[in-house]
């Protein structure tokens, strides 16, 4: 148990309704002894006065107290439900901080405690943190499925599945001769070592899907100079977000813009114009919107349609292609596959809107839920399964089985990293740094 009681605002800014203080830690019990009156009855909101060290009125509340182990933190745990001003609050928070060996949380502590109690590993720790920043209906559902260890129990069975397979190995190594020792572990361990391969690839190849639900789609608006990407960025934004004038090259930057589009986070980026030039700083937005859109889950390629050819080598088989100026391009033929909008009078806008709309519930409404939602989870399984690889490739030569399982080890390291069952410090503070004061 740590040494030091914490508290904390668990709810938002005053001034509110109500708002709630949250304490955990040993100093619980003399708190409510001497602050609260007396004895609070386990998980029953009872109505007390909380009262300062000089017997001062803080506020008339209601008091939950929930005794450890049975907490979230695995302490004892006590919730002051407080009128929500904001003089109330700081009264309250300057009190309990005066308690000598209690002091204020710091970002993601009582999560960490939790954590560290064992109430959860660092997966669902995660999909927490997700469920309190969530914004959309997506990023909603998938944070809780974290948070009710779906994550965890897929990453916890391929650890298993490794665990059996070192087991094999080991008994090779440690009983060489003995009958009861497998005669042959190759086959097994192999098979056991293809199979989990082959269940990591296929979650390294979910197109980033679990990430883009939790960070936001990015689909880039690409294309020749004044062809009418920033009207469209301006159309899509709802407002003018960027700059429009008949100069090539007026936009230099790349210009983000966020939207909610079924469901789910949707950043827009306008870029610039795509063509050699001379200019020092257009030259710089030239390749950083050539990032961009390298970068991007969607390209919206933009073309003038006073001159709908495609440039060779531009434009990609996934984008969509958009040709503008439909209200003065009269019957020029377009290329296969376009669509035809007027970012001036609006014709097609909606159609392109709702083409967007259907390519984002595509990718939100995937048949499998995502078993990768950050850059942490993506690192550690491409690490894992490079130990798998150089594993199952020493097997194939024949290499001695003690080189086979420190590969395999090394695996079942980078799987304990993701569920935080093994001395990650840093990765520990990492996380638990994004979390707000008082969870």
């Amino acid at each position: 148990m740590a040494a030091d009681t914490i508290c904390a605002l668990a709810s938002g800014p005053p001034p509110s309704a109500i708002s709630i203080v949250r304490v955990s830690g040993q100093a619980v019990p003399k708190i409510i002894e001497e602050y609260l009156g007396g004895l609070l009855q386990a998980r029953l909101a009872t109505r007390r006065s909380f009262r300062d060290g000089d017997g001062g009125l803080i506020d008339d509340c209601l008091a939950v107290f929930m005794p450890g182990p049975n907490s979230y933190t695995g302490e004892d745990v006590l919730e002051l439900f407080l009128h929500g001003g904001r003089a109330v609050v700081d009264h309250a928070i300057e009190t309990l901080t005066g308690i000598r060996g209690v002091r204020l949380a710091e970002a993601g502590e009582f999560t960490r405690r939790a954590f560290e109690a064992g109430k959860l590993d660092l997966l669902e720790a995660e999909g927490v943190a997700d469920a309190i920043d969530a914004e959309t209906r997506a990023q909603k559902d998938q944070a809780l499925r974290q948070l009710g260890g779906a994550l965890s129990e897929t990453y916890s069975a391929w650890r298993a599945s490794l665990l059996q397979a070192l087991a094999l190995l080991e008994a090779s190594i440690d009983f060489p001769d003995e009958d009861d020792a497998p005669v042959r572990i190759e086959g097994p361990v192999y098979e056991e070592l293809r199979i989990l391969m082959n269940e990591i690839e296929a979650a390294l190849a979910d197109d980033h899907v679990g990430e883009r639900i939790r960070d936001g789609f990015r689909i880039a608006i690409v294309g020749p100079p004044n062809a009418g990407k920033s009207s469209l960025l301006n159309h899509l934004a709802g407002r003018s977000a960027a700059i429009v004038t008949d100069i090539p090259g007026t936009t230099r930057d790349v210009v983000e813009v966020r939207r909610v589009i079924g469901g789910a986070v949707v950043w827009f980026l306008d870029t610039a114009g795509l063509r050699e030039t001379d200019d020092v700083v257009e030259a710089e937005g030239v390749r950083r919107a050539k990032a961009a859109a390298n970068e991007a889950d969607l390209r919206l390629y933009v073309i003038d349609g006073l001159s709908p050819s495609l440039p060779a080598g531009e434009v990609h088989s996934h984008d969509l292609v958009v040709i503008n100026k439909a209200d003065i391009a009269g019957d020029t033929p377009l290329p296969d596959g376009s669509f035809s909008i007027s970012a001036t009078t609006g014709v097609g806008l909606d159609e392109l809107d709702r083409r967007i709309a259907d390519w984002v519930a595509e990718k939100v409404t995937c048949d499998e839920p995502a078993l990768i939602t950050r850059r942490r989870h993506r690192e550690g399984l491409a690490s894992g399964l490079e130990s798998l690889k150089a594993a199952s490739a020493a097997i194939e030569s024949g290499i001695g089985a003690e080189l086979v399982a420190e590969d395999v080890r090394m695996a079942t390291r980078a799987l304990d990293a993701l569920l935080g069952t093994v001395g990650v410090e840093d990765v520990l503070g990492a996380v638990f740094s994004q979390f707000c004061i008082g969870k």
